[in-house]
């Protein structure tokens, strides 16, 4: 039965918590912030002195700042502030979210009235973006620690790994340099003494190195003059004679007649396929010649080396005529480049000549503009000395009349200014007659203030009742579990002694019975009880729901009443107007 009571108890309890249901989750919202706050690193919010807007608006800035964004506020020396200085904070912090680009948006007035459902996504908004700001300090600061660290100090680890790269890199290097030497590919069939031009050209063309290359990159600067062209064309005619008589004395070698090197490639470029074809027929005569002399085996094999040579060459030509249409295409277009950047830059001469000619259009005019207002100076000069020698010269009495006259001027301004004074006075009085008068915003916060607090002391109350009440019962269950025990103990006892005769088993009998009408007479009283609780709760409910009836007709009577005053305040304004 006990049991029964209490449970209907905590049902009951939970039936008046649901009805303040607004307060309970404003009160999980600002826990929730607190422990986001301390989650983060604000540890301020832990002092129990402080009051609830001091801990959120002190959670705001720190995480503002933390931002690396600056907030004219002070909290450390400026807490329970009046309501004034609490809405300036509070506007200072709103209009810093935006530059945050914030995806919340939040009035002053909800964070000074501690509107903790619309604060709590901007508070989460500001630590998870404090939380990012530090990992992205702490990331530069660890990299540029590393970074200064490794300029004078290493690992041995680092060092053998260095080495290792070290040498990979020189051990490639010398790999390339010796790819790519030069290889001699052919030789010359007979000693003869030769001038040094001659000899330089014959070692160029047994190592197939670029001759025209240094032609081909001053080709863009051929465009200056048509004489220096002219004799260029009959330098080159003349080297080419040269070549191919060179040519014609040249032998291949078999063993490099089938690699082709990049610088080979740019040497036959500059050698036209002409001079090439006639070169392979040449040798194709030569080696015929060579092979009727000497006859038999000896004529075939060369016949077939001379002849692979042959199908090689053309096929070098046909590769050197692509490359060669290929490298004329990209002269073309470097040449047009050129000319583009001649003409933007004779565009930009002219806009510059251009400007030139306008600024000093413009120093001329303003040298005359300032001659002429040196000129204007002069004459104001003139006419203020004839002004100021024309009193210097006048009368004592002038000077009299005029002194009087500044006198009571003075002394009418004296006057004046001592009216004003008092004036203000009375409009500073006023002002602040005004000023101690509360607004209607100001009321309603004063009364949205008193709500607050009166459901905080309604919910303690509660609170403290449902624990009296919860004390009581449990110390009700309590006093009956004693006797229950006390009364089993006592039938324990006397059992035995009870049982060994017929007397004592009556009398046990009897007391036994006098025992349970007791414990009947003690559940009727309870029973009796909690029937009388359940008839008051019943009266309680009957009496709340009568007044939340009233309550609703007092709300819609108010909002009719500001309806009302509303038509007339636009009355009495059309009243008014002209």
């Amino acid at each position: 039965m006990l049991n029964d009571v209490s449970k209907k108890l905590s049902r009951s309890s939970e039936t008046t918590e649901a009805d303040v249901r607004e307060d309970e989750e404003q009160t999980k919202k600002f826990q929730d912030i607190i422990d986001l706050l301390l989650a983060a690193g604000y540890f301020r919010a832990r002092i129990k002195g402080l009051s609830n807007f001091d801990k959120v608006i002190g959670g705001m800035t720190w995480c503002i700042e933390s931002c690396n964004f600056d907030v004219d506020i002070d909290l450390l020396f400026r807490e329970n502030l009046t309501i004034g200085q609490k809405i300036s904070l509070t506007e200072k912090i709103v209009a810093m979210l935006p530059k945050m680009n914030c995806p919340y948006r939040i009035e002053p007035h909800q964070i000074q009235g501690l509107d903790c459902i619309h604060i709590f996504p901007v508070i989460q908004w500001l630590v998870k973006r404090s939380m990012e700001t530090r990992e992205e300090t702490a990331d530069f600061v660890r990299s540029f620690a590393l970074s200064q660290f490794h300029k004078k100090h290493s690992f041995s680890e680092d060092l053998s790994a260095a080495q290792g790269v070290k040498e990979n890199l020189i051990k490639n290097i010398h790999l390339i340099k010796k790819s790519y030497e030069p290889r001699r590919l052919f030789k010359h069939k007979d000693d003869a003494k030769r001038e040094e031009s001659t000899r330089f050209l014959g070692t160029v063309l047994e190592y197939e190195a670029p001759l025209y290359s240094i032609k081909i990159a001053a080709l863009p600067a051929e465009a200056a003059s048509n004489d220096v062209k002219e004799n260029e064309n009959k330098e080159e005619l003349k080297e080419k004679e040269n070549t191919d008589q060179l040519a014609g004395n040249l032998a291949a070698i078999e063993e490099s007649s089938a690699r082709l090197s990049v610088v080979a490639v740019g040497n036959i470029v500059g050698i036209q396929a002409q001079e090439i074809a006639k070169v392979a027929e040449k040798y194709a005569t030569m080696s015929i010649s060579e092979a009727e002399e000497t006859g038999g085996a000896n004529s075939s094999a060369a016949l077939t080396a001379l002849e692979n040579q042959r199908a090689a060459l053309q096929n070098r030509v046909c590769k050197l005529t692509k490359e060669r249409d290929a490298l004329s295409a990209k002269h073309l277009e470097l040449k047009e480049k050129l000319n583009e950047s001649r003409a933007k830059r004779q565009a930009i001469e002219r806009s510059i000549y251009k400007r030139l000619k306008e600024l000093l259009l413009v120093h001329d005019g303003l040298r005359e503009q300032e001659h002429d207002f040196r000129e204007q100076c002069k004459s104001d000069l003139n006419l203020l000395k004839g002004k100021l020698q024309e009193i210097e010269n006048g009368t004592s009495e002038e000077e009299e009349d005029r002194l009087k006259e500044y006198e009571q001027q003075k002394e009418a301004v004296t006057k004046v200014r001592l009216q004003l004074a008092k004036k203000n006075r009375a409009i500073a009085s006023l002002t602040r007659q005004l000023d101690d008068v509360p607004g209607r915003s100001e009321l309603t916060q004063y009364q949205r203030r008193f709500m607050e607090l009166y459901n905080q002391v309604s919910a303690k109350h509660k609170e403290t009742k449902q624990y009296y009440t919860l004390y009581n019962t449990l110390d009700d269950t309590k006093l009956y579990l004693s006797k229950e025990l006390s009364l089993l103990n006592s039938i324990q006892d006397n059992y035995n002694e009870a049982m060994a005769s017929t007397s004592g088993k009556e009398e046990f009998l009897k007391q036994f019975e006098a025992i349970v009408a007791g414990v009947k007479r003690n559940k009727a009283k309870v029973e009796k009880r909690c029937a009388d609780e359940k008839n008051r709760r019943d009266a309680l409910s009957r009496q709340l729901v009568t007044l939340i009836e009233q309550q609703r007709k007092y709300v819609a009577a108010v909002r009719q009443l500001t309806i009302e005053c509303r038509k007339n305040e636009a009355l009495l304004a059309q009243l008014r107007g002209p």
